[in-house]
């Protein structure tokens, strides 16, 4: 058997009755309202019982779940519809007023009823009521300015600190309708008892302060005070000009930050990116790129220092008038005749040739030069004696 709606007789009172396109209620008496108000009353009952039954028939917890959000909802969508048809000025009388009241009471009575007897099936994400939200809206506005004159009072006064409140009370302000739902009620409501519990304390440039620590853990994600932030650590870490100290303290910062234990159910803005995660990433990049700009600073110091030896080496060379092939020839005879003694002719060779050039040639190969002493022509014979000559006679003037 097919079970009836509900809430047939609100919905049809609300949509069909008072809705704005309806010309046939043009006044309301006295005594059609007390009717009226009995009426509302036995069906709110009515729907409190049916509530009850459903609850002890079904057998699972989802279908717990959904039948008690789909009450929620229902009487949301009804309280809305309510509060708009109430601003229409064809029901501006007092009579239509009073019932409008009424119908708003008691759903609102209703919507409590859920709430307090059903929590654990309520989804956090469902959509205030414009009644609730309105009622709200000027309790956490005149909270937060209390909470700011407060801070004042007892010297604690900082812009950091009325920064963050002014982001928490930009959205309320705004003339726009914004949807809010329960979860970010309920994150305003913790966040501003976590403030009042702060022992605040003056930011430090330098790092995260108590307040930052706060809001991280609360998952302030707001745009504007993520850039605020990174941007202060930013200009800081810029003032360092040792790399490895920049390093160092980025490192000190992802420490820090690792030790915050975020709370991600509830958010801000449930449409930016959790605070502690975009933090987490941008540390990392920051530390990539330091150590990608020090490994780049480490290499061109291994370069310059390398380029320094080949540029002392080459300026080390000694130049000699001989050509490759006589030199080959003079060197093997020191070595066989024993006035230069070395554990091998080819160590002699390869101690001497690489720091000796020839006008012809810049860079001598040892090796080369020790196989042609072995092949050398007439001509390299001749001019290397003349040259051993030459310093004889030299020798005989000192």
């Amino acid at each position: 058997m097919t079970k009836m709606y509900p809430l047939e007789w609100f919905d049809s009172l609300i949509i069909n009755t008072f809705e704005s396109h309806n010309t046939s209620i043009d006044v309301i008496s006295a005594y059609e309202t007390e009717v009226l108000r009995e009426r509302i009353t036995s069906e709110s009952k009515k729907i409190k019982i049916q509530i009850k039954e459903s609850f002890f028939e079904l057998k699972t917890k989802r279908q717990i779940r959904l039948l008690i959000r789909k009450y929620h909802s229902s009487f949301i969508f009804l309280l809305d519809r309510i509060i708009e048809i109430k601003k229409n000025e064809k029901f501006s009388a007092p009579e239509f007023l009073k019932v409008f009241d009424f119908i708003v009471s008691s759903l609102d009575d209703l919507l409590s009823f859920l709430e307090t007897r059903y929590p654990a099936f309520i989804s956090l994400d469902q959509r205030v009521p414009l009644s609730y939200y309105a009622v709200w809206k000027s309790e956490i506005i005149v909270a937060l300015n209390n909470f700011t004159k407060k801070k004042a009072k007892v010297g604690e006064h900082d812009f950091e600190i009325e920064f963050v409140v002014n982001l928490l009370l930009v959205p309320l302000q705004d003339s726009k309708k914004i949807k809010y739902t329960y979860r970010q009620i309920l994150y305003y409501r913790e966040l501003l008892i976590e403030l009042e519990k702060l022992n605040y304390l003056v930011s430090d440039s330098s790092c995260f302060s108590e307040l930052d620590l706060l809001l991280i853990r609360m998952n302030f994600n707001s745009r504007e005070y993520t850039e605020r932030l990174v941007n202060r650590i930013g200009r800081y870490l810029e003032g360092l000009e040792n790399l490895s100290e920049r390093l160092e303290k980025l490192l000190y910062f992802c420490k820090k930050l690792s030790k915050i234990n975020a709370d991600l159910k509830l958010t801000f803005n449930p449409s930016q990116q959790n605070l502690i995660s975009f933090l987490e990433y941008w540390f990392s990049s920051e530390i990539r790129f330091a150590e990608k700009k020090a490994a780049i600073l480490l290499q061109e110091q291994i370069d310059a220092s390398v380029g320094s030896e080949l540029v002392e080496k080459a300026d080390s060379k000694l130049e000699c008038i001989l050509s490759g092939d006589q030199i080959g020839l003079i060197l093997r005879a020191t070595d066989e005749a024993r006035i230069i003694k070395a554990k091998s002719m080819n160590y002699i060779f390869k101690s001497i040739v690489p720091y000796l050039s020839t006008p012809v040639k810049r860079n001598l190969s040892y090796q080369s030069v020790r196989s042609k002493s072995y092949n050398a022509e007439d001509r390299d014979k001749e001019i290397a004696i003349e040259s051993l000559e030459k310093i004889i006679r030299k020798i005989k003037t000192y």
